[in-house]
C-alpha cells in the first residue's frame, strides 16, 4: 500500500504540473520555483511532514521536497546556532541535492544530443 500512496501522490503532483504547463504560459522553470516555494510553505504550516508520513518516497523525490528541505534545515540551524547556523545548516543539507543535480545534468548532456 505504501507504494500505491507514493505513486498516487507523485502522480497527482505531476498531473497538476502538466495541467498548468498545458493551460498557461508558465515554463518548466516557473513550475520548479513554484513547487519549491509551495514545499517550503507546506513545511512552514506543518503539512509537508504529514505528507511524507502518508506518501513516503512519493513526497520526498519531487521538487517540492527541496523547499521542505531548505525550510526545515534552516529552522534547525537557526534554533541551534542562530542566524549564521541557519545558513551553515542550509548549505550543508542542500549541497547534496544541488551537486547531484549538476553532476547528473552534465552526464546527461554528454550522453544525449539536444534537438536543434
Amino acid at each position: 500500500m505504501e507504494f500505491v500512496r507514493a505513486f498516487i501522490f507523485a502522480g497527482v503532483m505531476c498531473m497538476i504540473a502538466q495541467i498548468i504547463l498545458d493551460n498557461s504560459k508558465f515554463t518548466p522553470g516557473h513550475l520548479t520555483s513554484i513547487f519549491t516555494v509551495l514545499g517550503a510553505i507546506l513545511s512552514f504550516l506543518g503539512i509537508y511532514d504529514k505528507l511524507i508520513a502518508w506518501a513516503g518516497a512519493g513526497a520526498t523525490v519531487i521538487i517540492s521536497n527541496f523547499g521542505h528541505l531548505l525550510y526545515s534545515s534552516g529552522l534547525i540551524g537557526l534554533k541551534e546556532n542562530g542566524i549564521l547556523g541557519m545558513f551553515q545548516t542550509l548549505l550543508c543539507s542542500s549541497s547534496v541535492a544541488i551537486v547531484s543535480a549538476v553532476v547528473f545534468s552534465a552526464i546527461l548532456a554528454i550522453i544525449f544530443k539536444p534537438k536543434s
